[in-house]
């Protein structure tokens, strides 16, 4: 009996002081990250040389929209992807969460020639760039292109690799209404919208801001700290 009487004490004092603590911290925290903040561990190297495997980026929920906690359900929206931002979101293929950058907007036409993207008729703009300073072992290849695409007014890096069969020639292509194209930074090695389609509004998670955390997959997962909070917003050309 008195055993009896102590387990209890013990379970009693245990639920006060762990689970108690631990189920409150959570409460609060979940519908958080559910709605507010989230973050998202990239595991391959389609946005190259933008965001690398192994990076933990910070998704922003509330950029374009606030969601009821748990569900894709909108209670308010203010606004909507803009061209050329890092949007988190689930794959219209296989609903698996996939990171990308927004190339194409609902209505417009997108079509790409030899790794040349046209938006509505108009090729973008590229510059060639040295790849030797940019860090050697992200890259898969011994010899990748590394060019900064002009987009929507700002540019970012794209890389190709001219040694893999890939799909460097589409379209056209003309997003459907409410949809949205996305596309890999790493032009070569991304499974976007080139092979499932436009991606639903309400398929969108959220805004990728900044990179957290780097860890390299390829090294023990050596941290990068080079890497730690690094932003992701692109750079006005």
């Amino acid at each position: 009996m008195k055993a009896l009487v102590s387990f209890k004490r013990r379970a009693k004092q245990f639920f006060r002081e762990w689970v108690l603590p631990f189920g409150l911290v959570f409460l609060m925290v979940a519908p958080l990250r559910s709605a507010v903040l989230d973050w998202s561990w990239v595991p391959t190297g389609s946005m190259k040389p933008t965001i690398v495997e192994g990076e933990l980026v910070l998704v922003d929920k509330v950029a374009y929209d606030l969601k009821f906690p748990f569900t894709t359900h909108h209670l308010a929206q203010w606004s909507n992807p803009a061209r050329g931002d890092i949007v988190v979101f689930f794959s219209p293929q296989d609903g698996e969460r996939l990171v990308k950058r927004v190339i194409g907007l609902p209505g417009d036409t997108i079509k790409m020639k030899d790794d040349v993207l046209s938006i509505n008729g108009q090729p973008l703009e590229y510059k060639v760039e040295d790849a030797a300073p940019y860090r050697p072992d992200i890259f898969e290849d011994q010899h990748p292109v590394v060019a900064r695409e002009s987009l929507a007014g700002c540019n970012h890096l794209v890389v190709a690799f001219p040694s893999r069969l890939a799909l460097r020639t589409f379209g056209p292509y003309v997003v459907p209404a409410g949809q949205y194209f996305m596309m890999g930074d790493s032009r070569d090695n991304s499974a976007d919208s080139r092979y499932f389609g436009g991606v639903k509004r309400e398929a969108i998670v959220g805004k990728a801001t900044v990179v957290l955390l780097s860890f390299d997959p390829q090294r023990y997962l050596l941290p990068r700290p080079d890497r730690f909070f690094h932003p992701l917003a692109l750079k006005q050309s």
